[in-house]
């Protein structure tokens, strides 16, 4: 089929060349430039959902309801669900569409499971194409699911718009689950399997560790005689924060949930509904929109200018030349890496002539 084909049919809202748009944009088979390049203006209508957090916090469970809940809404959801790559044929290893069995028959659902393929902040390097493809497509919701590896799925943060942070009891040590970076990823918390033993600390944890980030347990306290004890407790001006309707700056609220009895999914709801109206009364979805065009630039740069001197064989042989002289420190990786980049100036331009 050819371009102009699939471009019409995608045009038309036909599913099938939604999911072959998808795996040429995914795969970055040829075409795949242009293809986006043609759907590039019909992005930033779909309001872009990350849920991340450790294995077995239920996020696929929340994810399922949050798309149930967007479609007695009406609104069309589509969902990119990031699993670990298989070591055997490198495809998503764990396939949560199956999961997600409930809603995946909706005709006004669409879900892609997709491998990391190595890569390490826990969406795979193709996710914001691919979410692209399916903002372009029409859809009102887009729901990006992280593998779930831990400490380091910060990607996420740069994909959505608002980031869902999935918590459990059992997670272990709290110190070692509200690692810096995770922590300030995190635009609402959600303590999920709420019913089990340890959740209402847990979720206390979180609330001090915002409290003692944000600095919001000594803002406005008299000194001396005039101390309000109330206001040094961390924990409870944080949750005092993250109830206010404050114009100019967001406190994560920490929500309770028990997701396989639907308890809790209308408080996340609410919460996203209301970020994502401070988002836009403050300015920041724009703020926030722009940094990811500014991440995708750069991002795409890095890849074209690897791709053009690695996949170059005078290129590779050229630093195999080097490598002696490195080790016997006679120059330094540094020093090479400069004079590769002058003597290979063409190859970073993207000239013709090599």
């Amino acid at each position: 089929m050819s371009s102009e084909r699939l471009l019409a049919d995608f045009d038309a809202g036909k599913p099938a060349a939604l999911a072959r748009v998808v795996s040429i944009v995914e795969n970055h088979r040829d075409g795949f430039e242009p293809i986006l390049a043609s759907l590039h203006g019909r992005t930033g209508r779909a309001r872009r959902i990350g849920l991340t957090g450790p294995p077995g916090a239920g996020k696929s469970t929340i994810t399922a309801l949050l798309v149930k809940r967007f479609r007695d809404a009406g609104l069309r959801v589509g969902v990119i669900a990031v699993d670990p790559t298989s070591p055997f044929t490198g495809g998503a290893l764990l396939g949560d569409r199956v999961r997600m069995e409930n809603v995946a028959l909706d005709p006004g659902v669409f879900i892609r499971s997709m491998a990391t393929r190595g890569s390490l902040g826990g969406l795979a390097a193709a996710t914001r194409e691919v979410a692209d493809v399916l903002d372009a497509f029409g859809f009102d919701r887009l729901l990006i699911e992280t593998v779930g590896v831990g400490q380091s799925e910060l990607d996420v943060a740069r994909t959505a718009d608002s980031t869902l942070l999935v918590l459990v009891p059992e997670s272990g040590d709290s110190i070692q689950t509200l690692k810096a970076g995770v922590m300030e990823i995190a635009d609402v918390f959600v303590v999920n399997k709420a019913d089990r033993p340890g959740a209402d600390r847990l979720r206390n944890d979180v609330e001090l560790m915002l409290g003692l980030r944000k600095g919001v347990s000594f803002g406005n306290v008299p000194t001396h005689h005039g101390v309000d004890l109330k206001r040094m407790n961390p924990a409870r001006a944080a949750r005092e924060a993250a109830g206010e309707q404050n114009p100019s700056e967001w406190t994560p609220p920490v929500l309770s949930a028990v997701a396989v009895k639907q308890e809790g999914i209308d408080t996340i709801l609410a919460a996203l509904d209301r970020h994502f109206a401070y988002l836009e009364r403050s300015g920041t979805l724009r703020t926030r929109r722009r940094e990811r065009m500014r991440e995708r630039v750069r991002d795409v740069v890095a890849q074209k200018v690897s791709d053009r001197l690695w996949k170059d064989q005078r290129t590779v042989a050229w630093l195999e030349e080097q490598l002696p002289a490195v080790e016997d420190g006679r120059v330094t990786p540094f020093a090479v890496a400069d004079r590769l980049l002058r003597e290979r100036a063409e190859l970073v331009r993207g000239d013709e002539k090599t």
